[in-house]
């Protein structure tokens, strides 16, 4: 019986809930060469400015830096290549389905191993204006404070 076991995550792209409204999300497996795995498991990935498109019923994730290896030699591949990413046929019909709206776009928000396998949290987000980022942080720092005075009242 093997357990499903899911480590750290390796990568985050901690500004992606801060600047996209996250409705829904979308686990897949992600393509990549020797080298690149061997990378993401020492956590050089950066997510930073990635996003997926939906081409010819594939989903593919774009701009997504993954440091070359140090022992990669001839093996490494481009850092910024485009890779696979690995969901079931009806995950990408409602992807494609959801992307054809606008304003809709498909982010990558953590990167994990699971079961020895790099796995991605992909999200559809919608971009959030600035006043609803001014919301969000105002929010955040009054249940902070909530929390701070309960904390210190339970003392």
């Amino acid at each position: 019986m093997v357990k499903n076991t899911v480590d750290k995550p390796l990568a985050q792209n901690k500004k992606a809930r801060h600047d996209y409204e996250i409705f829904e999300t979308f686990e897949a497996g992600i393509v990549l060469t020797g080298t690149e795995i061997k990378s993401v498991r020492q956590a050089k990935i950066q997510l930073k400015d990635g996003f997926a498109r939906v081409r010819n019923g594939e989903v593919w994730l774009s701009n997504v830096h993954i440091a070359p290896f140090e022992q990669g030699n001839i093996f490494n591949v481009d850092e910024l290549r485009t890779r696979k990413l690995l969901f079931h046929k009806k995950e990408i019909a409602k992807i494609e389905k959801e992307l054809a709206g606008t304003g809709i776009t498909f982010i990558p928000l953590k990167v994990y191993l699971k079961n020895g396998f790099a796995k991605v949290l992909m999200g559809l987000a919608r971009g959030k204006k600035q006043y609803d980022k001014r919301e969000t942080l105002k929010r955040k720092e009054q249940n902070r404070d909530i929390a701070r005075q309960l904390k210190a009242y339970n003392r």
